[in-house]
C-alpha cells in the first residue's frame, strides 16, 4: 500500500510540474519609455505625450484603468485587448496652469499583467508666455 501511496504522488508532483511548466506566459507590458520630460512648455498651453508599449506576454493584454496624479494631467488608452506582439499607446494630455515652475506627474495604468500596476511619469517646467 505504500509503495502504491508513493507511486501516487510521484506521478502526481511530476504532472504539477509539467503543467506549470507549459502553462502561458501572463501578459504583460514593454514600454518604449516610462518617463517623458517635456522641457519647457508654456503656461495654459496643454501638450501631450503617448507613451508606446508592446504586449510581451502570450496572453492578451488589457488595461483596466489609467489614473493622473492630478486634475491637470488627463491619460487616455488603449482599451481593447492586445495580443502577444500587439501595440498600444496611452496618450497623456498636460495642461498647464498658475505660476511658472517645474512639474512632475504620474500615471498610474493598472492592468491583467504580470506587473499589474504600472506608474509612468511627465516631468517639465512651465515658463510664462512670451510676450511680442
Amino acid at each position: 500500500m505504500k509503495k502504491i501511496l508513493v507511486l501516487f504522488a510521484f506521478v502526481m508532483g511530476f504532472g504539477v510540474v509539467a503543467n506549470a511548466q507549459t502553462a502561458a506566459k501572463p501578459a504583460e507590458f514593454k514600454f518604449e519609455a516610462e518617463t517623458h520630460d517635456f522641457g519647457k512648455i508654456t503656461v495654459n498651453k496643454p501638450v501631450t505625450y503617448d507613451f508606446k508599449y508592446t504586449n510581451v506576454g502570450e496572453e492578451p493584454l488589457i488595461i483596466t484603468k489609467a489614473e493622473a496624479s492630478c486634475g491637470c494631467t488627463v491619460p487616455k488608452y488603449t482599451t481593447v485587448p492586445l495580443k502577444k506582439g500587439e501595440t498600444g499607446t496611452i496618450s497623456v494630455t498636460f495642461s498647464a496652469a498658475g505660476a511658472p515652475q517645474p512639474f512632475t506627474k504620474t500615471v498610474t495604468v493598472s492592468s491583467n499583467a504580470k506587473t499589474p500596476v504600472k506608474v509612468l511619469y511627465i516631468k517639465g517646467e512651465t515658463v510664462a508666455a512670451s510676450s511680442k
